[in-house]
Formats: C-alpha cells, sequence, structure tokens
C-alpha cells in the first residue's frame, strides 16, 4: 500500500511542477507580449491631421472606401545622411507622393502617382509650431511638405483632387532601405542597363534582388535612365512597390514569428502616421484590412499632366483627363481606361530599339509628346 500510496504522490507532485512552470511561461510569454506591444506602440511617430485641418476638408467616403496620401520624404536629417546621392539641406519635401485608393469591397486598390514639379495652387497652411505658412499660386506640389509639414501636404493634395485623405503615411530614405531589408530584399527587371553616379546605382540589363540601400538607388535614380525626368523615375517606384507586395506575399509572415516581430520593429520605427493610425493595433487592423490586395489587385497610374505655360521645366495637371481620374477615385469606380492607355513607359522596361530620350505623356490632343527634364532648382535635391 505504501508503494502504491508514493505514485500518486510523485505524479500530484510533477503535476504542481508543470503546472507552475506552465503558469511561468504564460506569465512571461505575457510580459514579452506586452513589452513587444509597449515598445512597437512607441515606436510609431504620428501627426494629427485631423485636429490641424478641422473641418474645412472633403467629406470622407460613406460606402466604406477611403484614401491614403503616402509621402517618400527626401529629408537629410539624421541616418539618412546622404542615402542615394543628392544635396544634405536642411529642408524636406515630398520626394514621392502617392494618393491610393482603396474600394469599397477593400479587395483592388488604384494609385495614383503626383510628380513633385506639379504646379498646383497651395492653399495656407499652419505648421507643426503653428506658424502660419501663406497661400502661393503656382507653386511646385511638393513644395508644401517643406512649408508646412504633413498637414499642409494633406490639405494641398485635399485641394487638387477633391479627396478627403482618410490617413497618412510618410517613410524617409533610410526607413525605405530598411523596411526592403527587412523583408528580404526586392526583384527588379531592367531592359537597359542603368548606371547613375547620382544614386550610385549600377546595373546591367536583366533580372536583379536588390536589398535596402539599392532598392532606394532604384526609386531615386533619374539620370541614369530615360530622358532624365521625374515622369521616369515615378514608373521606377512603380515598379519597387509591385516588387515589394509581391515580396511580401511570398514570405508567410504569420507563420514565421521571429520575422513578423523583425518586421513589425522595423515598420513601426520607419513610418510617420496620422494619429488614426498612431498604434500597433490601428496598423494592424489597416494591414488586415489590405492583405488580400496584390500586385495583381493594384493599379498604378501617374496624375496626368502636360508642360506648364511659360516654364517647360514644369507641368501641370492635364484636363479633362485629371479631373475624370479624380472623379472615378471619388465614385469608388476605376481608373479611366482613357487615363490607363497614355501613361507613360517604364524607362527601366522599355524595348531594346527604344529612343533613350522617349519618355512621352499625353498631349491634350491625345498626341504623346516629351516631357521636359525638370529645372535644376527642382533637381538640386535630386
Amino acid at each position: 500500500m505504501a508503494e502504491h500510496k508514493r505514485v500518486p504522490s510523485r505524479r500530484r507532485k510533477v503535476l504542481r511542477v508543470a503546472a507552475c512552470a506552465s503558469a511561468a511561461l504564460v506569465v512571461l510569454g505575457g510580459g514579452a507580449a506586452g513589452y513587444a506591444y509597449l515598445k512597437l506602440d512607441g515606436n510609431i511617430k504620428s501627426v494629427d491631421i485631423n485636429g490641424r485641418l478641422g473641418d474645412a476638408r472633403p467629406p470622407a467616403a460613406t460606402d466604406g472606401s477611403f484614401n491614403i496620401l503616402v509621402l517618400g520624404s527626401d529629408s537629410r536629417a539624421g541616418e539618412n545622411g546622404a542615402l542615394a546621392g543628392g544635396g544634405t539641406g536642411d529642408t524636406a519635401r515630398s520626394d514621392t507622393a502617392m494618393v491610393v485608393h482603396i474600394s469599397q469591397d477593400h479587395a483592388r486598390a488604384s494609385v495614383v502617382s503626383i510628380p513633385r514639379d506639379t504646379l498646383v495652387d497651395r492653399p495656407d497652411c499652419t505648421d507643426a509650431n503653428g506658424k502660419a505658412v501663406p497661400a502661393a499660386r503656382r507653386a511646385m506640389y511638393n513644395s508644401a511638405f517643406e512649408a508646412g509639414g504633413a498637414a499642409c501636404a494633406v490639405k494641398t493634395t485635399e485641394q487638387l483632387t477633391g479627396l478627403r485623405m482618410d490617413h497618412y503615411l510618410q517613410v524617409d530614405f533610410a526607413g525605405f532601405a530598411r523596411v526592403v531589408d527587412a523583408i528580404g530584399g526586392a526583384t527588379v527587371t531592367t531592359t537597359v542597363a542603368i548606371h547613375d553616379k547620382d544614386s550610385g546605382l549600377d546595373l546591367p540589363a536583366g533580372e536583379h534582388h536588390l536589398d535596402g540601400q539599392q532598392a532606394l538607388a532604384f526609386v531615386r535614380t533619374r539620370h541614369g535612365v530615360g530622358d532624365g525626368s521625374d515622369l521616369g523615375r515615378i514608373e521606377l517606384q512603380k515598379q519597387m512597390v509591385k516588387s515589394l507586395l509581391q515580396q511580401a506575399g511570398g514570405i508567410g509572415l504569420f507563420s514565421n514569428p521571429v520575422k513578423l516581430w523583425s518586421i513589425g520593429d522595423t515598420m513601426t520605427r520607419s513610418v510617420t502616421t496620422d494619429s488614426a493610425l498612431g498604434s500597433v493595433n490601428s496598423l494592424v487592423g489597416l494591414v488586415q484590412e489590405l492583405k488580400g490586395i496584390g500586385p495583381d489587385q493594384l493599379t498604378m497610374v501617374t496624375l496626368p499632366v502636360e508642360g506648364a505655360p511659360g516654364d517647360p521645366n514644369r507641368v501641370v495637371p492635364q484636363q479633362p483627363q485629371s479631373q475624370q481620374l479624380w472623379a472615378a477615385l471619388k465614385a469608388d469606380q476605376p481608373v479611366p481606361q482613357g487615363v490607363v492607355s497614355t501613361q507613360s513607359q517604364n524607362p527601366a522596361q522599355a524595348a531594346p530599339t527604344a529612343s533613350p530620350t522617349a519618355s512621352p505623356t499625353a498631349s491634350p490632343t491625345g498626341v504623346p509628346k516629351a516631357v521636359p527634364k525638370p529645372a535644376a532648382t527642382a533637381t538640386a535635391r535630386r
């Protein structure tokens, strides 16, 4: 009997130890999760766009569709240094601007790139320090971010498009390179060699898997491909976006906690958002809503533009195509085929026999014409 009683006693002891170990793991796991959440949450920088702009804005859609303004800042502060070539001034402009329209069912997206040299009527703004920024006629689109920060960039974009920018995302050079490295790089294909001493990009024709620094140089290069205009560079950026979506969809994030943590830490350290997206929960919620959108569900176009009257080194929105584009997005309709059909060719994927200076855009009559290179004042920062 004594031996018989010792068995359950030993068993109870083992079960007690196991229970205590399990409880410890739960506590430690919960603590680690809590630490991870707080760390990621603390990484995110946000701007109260709604508070700064008030109610004098286009109304938000009521059908479930929404818009995100995505800006790439050319700030040279901190670790951005002299990444991807160019100047190292104290100010920052919106080097890249994309209006991303998410459809009502969140199953497709339309992305409109706004050339930085587009002349717009910039509205009066208030910068981050509360200083008034006066309105300006025929100002370069990217000057809004430089003059008044994120809120001014949003206000200018809303005035240009007539669309409510429901969310705002901003990434700088170093952040972009970090994100590309975190997801394992990006694959691009070029039919022509690209040699740009300014961005540091040196690629022979063919398929290339780029790391973060190379990917940054790819989306920054202008002089090494096509006619050297910003419109050609935008086409390279479109190719990169689709490549990154393809890469992100193929690495199985949610089945790899280590990779998920690494990318989450990198992403939250690399972006500035509007306050509504300024938490891990909000960003995860946005990712969950958009996880079904891949390269095949993405339509990417450049705002139709033409040479600015009296200033051949700038462009203005082309009419009526531009208004037709914004009206379609406002109605949650696909990008008009008339806009799609006049898009410039990607200079990195041009036919080998194509002229290296051909970077056409549509004229008001529908006849392609060359867009002049941006002026020196616009290219000093590349």
